[in-house]
């Protein structure tokens, strides 16, 4: 797959945040997208394309207001058509219960899968302590998981946990966010010893059902621990068993062995529907040393 069919899209300041830094750590030719109201979130480099909702001059950004910023990013159509022109795939970032990230992001995914995109999304839902951010973020979640072919939920409370654990600042990036987006670049972009195309994503994609995306990192001697690895993902409760499609691939180092993609594909599908569709997809890179990354794509989960 060419690199430049795949966009990377940040909506809102969080999202264009994650987005700089997902592109940056896989870039080699994808496009990246930044939307927002405020110019303090774009960014200047090769492949780098500004969306702004409004104007230098207009003091008005989209601050609580999802309806103005969806106006604007409807009113940047004729820009996003050229965007997408030759867009295969759009990897959305943003974050849910503002304006921008509410209103624009579900309306930049509409027009990219209006163009034949497959739009993948990861929508940051707010803190519990945010009655009001959440209420906005439910409404505008439910549009925009009816226009993305998946849209994972991912929990900021959770998400914080983790980096206070780890000693870092939450809202400066996620390397869960990181691993993901880079992991479904190279999945698509290089040969393997198991090759994945965007068919194969289509297929898994297009199960009815609700859908997510999972990454989890560890060392090839301990499959369990990778399995673990992705189920603390900071993502919002959602039961992912009985899953009927599944596309996974299994990235490691000059020293994987097909018995350790088989051990490590097994333990991920073992909670699987018994008539699930499953897509198996492996690859040797000489930069994961003595490590094994695991990307994830569930589809055709029943909700409660």
């Amino acid at each position: 797959m060419d690199p430049s069919t795949i966009l990377i899209a940040g909506v809102g300041g969080l999202g264009c945040a994650w987005a700089k830094q997902a592109h940056e750590k896989s870039g080699k030719g994808v496009h990246l997208a930044l939307i927002d109201a405020d110019e303090l979130s774009f960014a200047d480099g090769p492949g780098v394309h500004h969306l702004r909702l409004g104007h230098t001059l207009d003091p008005m950004g989209c601050a609580a207001l999802p309806p103005l910023a969806e106006q604007r990013m409807r009113g940047l159509a004729n820009l996003t058509a050229s965007l997408l022109q030759n867009t295969e795939l759009v990897i959305l970032l943003t974050a849910l219960g503002g304006g921008v990230g509410t209103g624009a992001a579900q309306e930049f995914a509409r027009q990219a899968r209006q163009r034949g995109a497959i739009v993948l999304a990861v929508a940051a839902l707010p803190f519990d302590a945010q009655p009001t951010r959440l209420e906005i973020a439910e409404a505008g979640l439910e549009r925009l998981e009816h226009m993305a072919h998946i849209t994972v939920r991912l929990s900021l409370d959770r998400l914080a946990r983790q980096a206070r654990d780890r000693g870092t600042q939450w809202h400066m990036g996620s390397e869960w966010i990181e691993d993901l987006v880079d992991g479904l670049v190279r999945t698509l972009m290089r040969m393997g010893l198991i090759n994945l195309d965007l068919m194969d994503l289509r297929a898994v994609v297009d199960q009815d059902g609700e859908a997510t995306m999972l990454v989890g990192v560890g060392r090839p001697d301990d499959p369990r621990g990778i399995l673990e690895s992705a189920l603390k993902a900071p993502l919002a409760a959602m039961d992912v068993g009985g899953a009927t499609g599944c596309l996974i691939q299994v990235e490691g180092g000059m020293g994987m062995t097909i018995g350790q993609v088989d051990e490590v594909a097994t333990l991920f599908t073992s909670a699987l529907d018994d008539g699930a569709q499953v897509i198996l997809g492996a690859r040797v890179s000489e930069d994961l040393q003595d490590t094994i990354r695991v990307v994830t794509l569930l589809s055709g989960i029943r909700p409660d």
